[in-house]
Formats: structure tokens, C-alpha cells, sequence
């Protein structure tokens, strides 16, 4: 089983179903990955600041070797990190993650989040209170280096992530490359329907990620609502013999968003891929939407002091 596809601005097919990264262990990824693969996947979201770009190129290059896939067969994203926004800074970014991930181009490139911290190794820089440092570069200008990268053919869509409504616009405002995609955290608690009806109307193709609530993240607190056990949820999934996270993916593939749940799960894996075999009726649909609390899984409140921090807008 493989994913439906949506085209675009490129003329590229971005399939609608990826395996996520995101706090996927090294030693675990690359076997990850080969499942995926098998398993019909032919997306992998991937980013820098994940630190395991070199296992996920080993899972691609075993699959390419066997010849179960070609390069082309393959849509792989990554993303830019904040202490790379200097434009100075882009071109070693993107050629590092293609090594890393020991590919010659990347299908879609996203600006991870919209701050720019301080330029350096370290992913988060602090002062001696231990307060994120920060530099004074706009994301307009790290854009206008992504833009380079296109032409240069090291990068075939550049896109964001993370970006509210009024960042987008500011990006579209100057773009030479108009952004492809918006990556941001999305499911039932935190629905996103204003920012998704934004989206479709600047013609963003939008990715949902921590499409089911992100339920085994590290920093999670005791009482956060999960979304994995709400009880709304089970029956749902009885009637139609799937399990609740294939309902939740579902529910976002029909609003026309691109999911991209992790897994480092072989069983799992596979049973994400299995929801194009059903469709959620309209009164489904329209009661998970409002289970809308909202709820962020990933707040990152401790950097809200940052030029360009996304999350004080309404969307």
C-alpha cells in the first residue's frame, strides 16, 4: 500500500502519508526507515536539529541498493535550523543534511521555526542565565538564500514550518519562490482551522505534524490532555475496525493535510499507512474537529522572548 500524492507548485508529488523523525533514536531510525519503506511510505520528514540524518541515509541507501526504491521514487524533507538563518550560514545547512542524509537534492526544504538564534554550533545558545541569545536576521532574508539553493538545484520546494499567518505573508510578500508547503503541529486538540483555511487560500500545501499528540514526547506533563485516550475517540474506531491513531490520521488526510505520524515501530508503522481503506462520514468529521481545546504539544514558551516567536499571534 503506498499514499495518494497532491501536486505541487513545482509539479512535484508530495505523498500525503509520511513517517515523522522527530525524537527518533539513531540506533532505531535506519531500521525505521527500511520498514517504512517496505511498508509502502515514500516520505520521510527529516530535520538537522533531529540529529539522526546520517541513520535515516543509511535506511534510504540500503533500500536504494536492494533496489526496492529509486532516488526518484522518494519525497525527503528537512529543515533548517534557527542558528542557521544568516544567509551566510543556508548553503552549508542544506549541503550538510545532504550528506548527512547522502542524497544530491532535497525534495522539500522548510525554515524549521521563524526565530533566528545565535549562529554557532549549539542548537540553543543561552546567555549565563541560561536565557535563549538571539541574532537580528529576518527570516525574508534567510528565504532569499533558500531561494539561491532552488536555483542552484540542491533544493527542488522550499517551505516553513511553524510560521503564523502574518509570517507566511511576509515571506509570500517578497518571494521569488513562492513557499510550497507550512508545516505545523496539528490534530483534534490544536485543529488549526483558521491557520489551514489560510494556507489553502495562499496556496500552501499543509503538513500536520504530531497528527496524534505526539503521546510518548519527553516533556510531557502530568493532566495534559491526550488525545490518544480520549474516549470519544474508541468508538469510532470499533465501528470501522481501525485502531484510534488510524482514525486520527484519517481525520486529518480528509481535511486535505499531509500527516506524517512517528513511529520507530515496525507494527506501528505498517497500521499508519492502512487508512485509505475507509472514509470518516461528515458528522465524524465534524465531531473530532470539536474536540478542538486548543492545546499545543509543543509550546516552546521558553524561547517566547525571541524576535519572530510564532505563537502570539491567534493563528
Amino acid at each position: 500500500m503506498s499514499a495518494p500524492t497532491v501536486e505541487l507548485p513545482s509539479g512535484q508529488k508530495m505523498p500525503v502519508l509520511g513517517l515523522g523523525t522527530s525524537q527518533a533514536k539513531p540506533n532505531q531510525v535506519t531500521e525505521a526507515v527500511k520498514a517504512a519503506i517496505d511498508a509502502g511510505y515514500r516520505h520521510v520528514d527529516c530535520a538537522l536539529k533531529y540529529g539522526n540524518e546520517a541513520e535515516i541515509g543509511a535506511g534510504l541507501k540500503t533500500k536504494f541498493d536492494e533496489g526496492v526504491v529509486k532516488r526518484e521514487d522518494m519525497f525527503i524533507t528537512s529543515k533548517l535550523w534557527n542558528t542557521s538563518h544568516h544567509p551566510d550560514d543556508v548553503r552549508g545547512a542544506v549541503e550538510s543534511s545532504l550528506t548527512s542524509l547522502g542524497l544530491d537534492y532535497l525534495d522539500l526544504y522548510l525554515i524549521h521555526w521563524p526565530m533566528a538564534f545565535k549562529r554557532g554550533a549549539e542548537f540553543f545558545p543561552t546567555d549565563a542565565e541560561g536565557k535563549m541569545m538571539w541574532e537580528d536576521v529576518h527570516f525574508t532574508e534567510t528565504w532569499k538564500a533558500l531561494e539561491a539553493c532552488v536555483e542552484s538545484g540542491l533544493l527542488k520546494n522550499i517551505g516553513l514550518s511553524n510560521f503564523n499567518s502574518k509570517q507566511i505573508q511576509a515571506v509570500i510578500d517578497v518571494a521569488k519562490v513562492k513557499p510550497a508547503v507550512l508545516q505545523v503541529e496539528c490534530h483534534p486538540y490544536l485543529n488549526q482551522k483558521q491557520l489551514l483555511q489560510f494556507a489553502k487560500e495562499k496556496g500552501l500545501v499543509f503538513t500536520a505534524y504530531s497528527p496524534l499528540g505526539s503521546p510518548d514526547r519527553p516533556w510531557a506533563k502530568p493532566g495534559d490532555p491526550s488525545i490518544m485516550e480520549d474516549p470519544k475517540l474508541k468508538p469510532i474506531a470499533d465501528k470501522y475496525g481501525k485502531s484510534v491513531a488510524q482514525v486520527l490520521l484519517r481525520w486529518g488526510v480528509q481535511r486535505d493535510t499531509i500527516v506524517i505520524p512517528k513511529s520507530v515501530t515496525p507494527a506501528r508503522i505498517q497500521q499508519n499507512i492502512r487508512v485509505f481503506d475507509f472514509a470518516l462520514t461528515s458528522e465524524e468529521m465534524e465531531t473530532i474537529d470539536g474536540f478542538n481545546v486548543p492545546f499545543r504539544v509543543v509550546g516552546f514558551d521558553w524561547v517566547s522572548h525571541v524576535p519572530e516567536f510564532p505563537f502570539h499571534e491567534p493563528f
